[in-house]
C-alpha cells in the first residue's frame, strides 16, 4: 500500500504530492477567509474619526477581498508545493502576477470608493455629481494601468494597443465633443462652486433659482413658474449674478421736493431722512444730499445697505422709508415735486410747455 502511494502520479507528479499541496491549499483558504472576518469585524466596530481616516480606508480596503481571490491566492500558494515542470513554473509565476495585480485593483477601487464617500459626507454641499464622475473616472483609470500592466506581463505588445486606444479615443473625443464639453463644465461646477442647488441667480434675461445640476444640462426654476433647461458649457460662458452669496444690498433712491422749501427746510429733510433709516433695523446709512435742481423742484438722493440679501426684505424697508418721508413732507407742507403743463398766451397763440414727472425715483448709483 506503502508503495502504491509513492509510485501513483497525475500528470507524472506523485499522488502523495498532489495530497499534500491540497491540504496545504485548503488550510491556506481557510486561514485567509479568517483573517478576512477579523478584519471586516474590525472595521465595523472602528469608529470613523478624523485623525483614523487612513486606517479605517486601509481595514475597509483589505475588507473587500473577494473570495475568489483568496481561493486563487491559497491554489497558488498549494502549488508551490508540487514538483512541477519548469514550462508551469514560468505559467503560475504569470499567474501570481495576474492575482495580485488585480487583487491590488481591487483594494485601490475600494479605497477610491470609501474616501470619495467620505468626503461627500464631510461636505454636504458639495455638487455629488461631479464627485460621482471624479470616482468613476478615477476607478476606470485604475482598471486601464491594471490591465495593461497584466498585457505587458503576458508577452503582449502594449505600444501598438495604447497607441490605437490612442487613435480611437480622439475621434470618440470629435465625435461627441458637444457632450465631453458639457460633461467637463459640469465638473467644472462642481469643483468651481459658481452656484448651487438653491441659489437664485440671473444669467442674460434668465432669472430664477436652481433646481438641479446634471452632467449636461443645469435646470432653473424661473420667476415665472416654468423649468428653464440651459447647457452648462453655454451657462459657463455668460456672466453669473448670484444673488443667494449677496451679504447685503446696496439701494440708492432719489425723491424730489417742489419748489417753495426754504433752505433749512432742505437741510432738515436730508438730516430727517437719515434719522428714519437709522431708526429701522437691518439698515445701514450711507448718505442723503440735495443733490441739484431739477425742472420738478429740489432733487434728494439717497444711499443706504440692506443688510440682508432678500428682496422682500429689501422692499418692506423701502416702503417703511417712502411712507416716512411722505409723512415728513406732510407734517412741513411740503409737496413732491410734480409734473405741470403751463400755456402762455403771446400774440394770440398758445404755447405749452410738458414739465418732468413726479415722484420718488431709483438713482443710477452714488
Amino acid at each position: 500500500m506503502q508503495g502504491w502511494w509513492m509510485e501513483t502520479t497525475i500528470l507524472s507528479i506523485p499522488l502523495w504530492n498532489w495530497v499534500v499541496a491540497l491540504a496545504v491549499a485548503t488550510a491556506v483558504l481557510f486561514l485567509l477567509l479568517w483573517i478576512r472576518r477579523f478584519v471586516r469585524g474590525l472595521a465595523a466596530r472602528r469608529s470613523d474619526k478624523h485623525h483614523l481616516w487612513l486606517t479605517n480606508m486601509l481595514l475597509r480596503a483589505i475588507a473587500s477581498t473577494s473570495a475568489f481571490a483568496l481561493f486563487v491566492l491559497a491554489v497558488l500558494i498549494g502549488v508551490k508545493f508540487l514538483d512541477l515542470p519548469a514550462a508551469w513554473r514560468s505559467g503560475l509565476s504569470q499567474l501570481w502576477f495576474v492575482a495580485v495585480v488585480l487583487q491590488v485593483a481591487l483594494w485601490a477601487s475600494s479605497a477610491t470608493t470609501y474616501a470619495m464617500g467620505r468626503y461627500m459626507d464631510q461636505r454636504p454641499d458639495v455638487n455629488r455629481v461631479t464627485m460621482t464622475i471624479v470616482a468613476m473616472t478615477a476607478r476606470a483609470v485604475l482598471w486601464v494601468i491594471a490591465i495593461l500592466a497584466i498585457l505587458d506581463n503576458m508577452g503582449v505588445n502594449i505600444t501598438a494597443f495604447v497607441a490605437s486606444l490612442g487613435i480611437g479615443g480622439v475621434a470618440v473625443a470629435l465625435a461627441a465633443q458637444v457632450v465631453l464639453s458639457d460633461l467637463f463644465a459640469s465638473i467644472s461646477i462642481g469643483l468651481d462652486k459658481p452656484f448651487e442647488p438653491g441659489d437664485f441667480i440671473v444669467v442674460g434675461s434668465i432669472a430664477g433659482s436652481i433646481e438641479h445640476v446634471g452632467l449636461k444640462t443645469t435646470r432653473i426654476r424661473s420667476l415665472g413658474g416654468e423649468q428653464i433647461v440651459c447647457s452648462n458649457t453655454e451657462l459657463l460662458k455668460q456672466t453669473i449674478q448670484n444673488y443667494k452669496r449677496m451679504d447685503l444690498r446696496r439701494i440708492a433712491f432719489r425723491f424730489t421736493v417742489a419748489y417753495g422749501a426754504t433752505a433749512e427746510q432742505a437741510k432738515a429733510i436730508a438730516g430727517a431722512v437719515k434719522d428714519i433709516i437709522t431708526g429701522i433695523e437691518g439698515t445701514r446709512f450711507d448718505r442723503a444730499h440735495l443733490l441739484q435742481f431739477s425742472e420738478r423742484g429740489l432733487e434728494f438722493e439717497v444711499v443706504y445697505y440692506v443688510l440682508s440679501a432678500d428682496y422682500n426684505r429689501y422692499m418692506d424697508i423701502q416702503q417703511k422709508i417712502n411712507l416716512a418721508i411722505m409723512r415728513k413732507l406732510e407734517n412741513q407742507d411740503l409737496q413732491f415735486g410734480r409734473g405741470e403743463m403751463r400755456v402762455r398766451y403771446e400774440g394770440g397763440q398758445a404755447e405749452a410747455r410738458q414739465l418732468g414727472e413726479a415722484g420718488p425715483s431709483p438713482a443710477p448709483g452714488g
